[in-house]
């Protein structure tokens, strides 16, 4: 009896020593996973879950089956750089001095993303992060993505890479790889998974595709689309015939990283992970493809006669919206379909907020915490979305936007006579600019200008807009 008096203390000490390390490693494999997966140029209306009967998208589809899909989700900016930004900080690209996607010669004089992140918050509360593909947000080694709350980064840091065959980087060491990017990206994700099963992980998986050149992709993600005749917009001028083909190859781009989202949830259920992981799929902005007759995006060009015409800066609806899927088994309810408006600056905020996790002092991040929808909650009503685009490669613009449920201004600064307004109830599809060219508006019309004006001003004076005092 008295030899276990004796051990008693020991054997207790022993205990108190391995009881913070168990509750703490059980804490870990409570806190859930993080897979954000984003494609590049993808428009909202390019995913069979928004009603696209000609796409070959079932792993897109599935993140929305089994999770929450988001019929109202927008950007900020319509371009890459800017809108990569604005997702990983929560702040407008005005604030961070990323206008614009950041050119090669912009990257060599150190122009690049800059302050908090969301990836960093996680990695200071005890995730592994990795971020794997496109980065796009500075070449020197403060904006990298190491400095930026990542432990593990593969992928290339400019603004493109060949879809085959393509030169790529491992935390600085660089290799070409061999066969198609989107395998590649993929194969390097699952190695992640697999070394990082055992305790929390946040990864950042930023597909190149469907970014032009579309092709080549491999012939399983072409073969879907052999028979297809595509619908596609009609506009004035264009060549019906090219425009089919390069919907095609759009598609079998998007398809090729539908399959390898594919791989990537397999292998979830694989490892036992699929309760409990996040996955958000979303793109960096939206996409035309002959719609307004503008190929690409928000500096896109104008559409006629087979040719790309001169820039049309723009931020339609269909540069501005994009797709987002939230699936999270553990949560969210399967086949859920969110009406409200969400917007990519909330993503900083929203991550924290799915994470349980705290804001960070002094955090700059706008937008709110769109969280609570995904469990049938409510978040504060949306009264405007507002975005900004200043366009600076390859032509000149300086663009403000307001968008209410019913009304969307855009202000064009520095320029006379390309403001535009459209009544989104009446005309869903932005065809008919209010403010027309020689003639007189409405007195409904002039007072719905000038509310949205004064509105976006007062916006633009909170985020000490720089282009309100010229400073550019």
């Amino acid at each position: 009896m008295q030899d276990r008096r004796r051990f008693l203390p020991l054997i207790l000490g022993f205990f108190s020593v391995l009881l913070p390390w168990f509750c703490g490693s059980l804490n870990a494999a409570e806190k859930p996973n993080l897979i954000a997966i984003v494609t590049d140029d993808q428009g909202q209306w390019a995913m069979g879950a928004y009603g696209n009967k000609d796409i070959h998208s079932p792993n897109m589809d599935r993140i929305a089956q089994e999770g929450a899909l988001f019929l109202n989700a927008f950007v900020t900016t319509p371009v890459c750089s800017p809108s990569r930004a604005t997702y990983m900080s929560g702040r407008y690209p005005s604030e961070l001095g990323i206008n614009d996607w950041i050119s090669p010669q912009e990257a060599s004089e150190g122009l690049g993303l800059e302050g908090q992140t969301w990836p960093a918050v996680l990695q200071q509360h005890g995730y592994t992060t990795g971020m794997i593909g496109k980065w796009h947000l500075g070449e020197l080694e403060p904006h990298q993505p190491k400095h930026l709350g990542f432990d593990y980064f593969m992928g290339f840091l400019a603004g493109g890479t060949r879809p085959m065959n393509a030169e790529l980087q491992r935390n600085g060491e660089f290799f070409k790889s061999e066969g198609a990017l989107p395998d590649r990206l993929t194969d390097e994700a699952l190695r992640f998974l697999d070394e990082n099963q055992k305790k929390p992980f946040s990864l950042c998986l930023h597909f190149r595709a469907p970014h032009l050149p579309y092709g080549p992709v491999p012939e399983e993600d072409t073969a879907h689309y052999k028979d297809l005749d595509p619908e596609i917009p009609h506009g004035p001028g264009m060549d019906l015939e090219k425009l089919k083909r390069t919907t095609i190859d759009y598609y079998a781009s998007i398809s090729s990283v539908d399959r390898n989202i594919g791989r990537v949830l397999d292998k979830l259920e694989a490892l036992d992970l699929t309760e409990n992981t996040i996955v958000l799929f979303t793109s960096d902005h939206g996409y035309n493809e002959g719609r307004h007759n503008i190929k690409t995006k928000g500096n896109g060009n104008w559409m006629s006669g087979g040719v790309n015409g001169p820039k049309r800066p723009n931020m339609f609806d269909t540069s501005m919206r994009v797709p987002l899927a939230i699936r999270w088994p553990a949560r969210v309810e399967p086949g859920m379909q969110i009406t409200e408006d969400v917007v990519q600056i909330d993503m900083f905020r929203t991550v924290l907020g799915m994470l349980d996790l705290p804001l960070p002092n002094n955090c700059q991040a706008h937008g709110i915490d769109f969280s609570p929808l995904l469990e049938k909650g409510t978040i504060p009503q949306r009264e405007a979305i507002f975005g900004q685009y200043d366009l600076h490669n390859g032509g000149l613009a300086y663009m403000r936007m307001i968008r209410t449920p019913r009304y969307k201004l855009i202000k064009q600064f520095n320029a006379k006579m390309m403001d535009e307004l459209y009544d989104l109830q009446a005309d869903p599809g932005e065809t008919k600019n209010l403010i027309r060219r020689n003639a007189k508006q409405s007195d409904q019309v002039q007072k719905v200008h000038q509310r949205l004006e004064e509105q976006l001003t007062k916006w633009q004076q909170s985020i000490n807009d720089p282009i309100l005092n010229d400073r550019y």
